[in-house]
């Protein structure tokens, strides 16, 4: 990804513990580092799991967004 204005975008709204870090995880494995990548979930323990799996990964979460429905963005560089 040479242009750093694209954002690669995982859905994972409707999906419910582990689903949403798993298809995070999946999705991610072949993208470069420093990847931005906006992640939709609308899992009320979503933040809490994906925080976790930055910190053991080394991601960082640049933002957080709520949007509507109960749906929240993160924006996410990959290390």
């Amino acid at each position: 990804m040479t242009d750093q204005s694209e954002v690669y975008q995982i859905d994972a709204v409707g999906l419910v513990c582990p689903l949403p870090v798993l298809r995070f995880k999946k999705r991610i494995k072949d993208l470069p580092s420093g990847t931005q990548v906006d992640f939709l979930a609308d899992d009320p323990t979503g933040r809490q799991d994906l925080q976790a799996l930055c910190d053991i990964t080394g991601h960082h979460i640049e933002w957080i967004q709520e949007e509507n429905d109960g749906v929240t963005r993160y924006r996410i560089r990959l290390a």
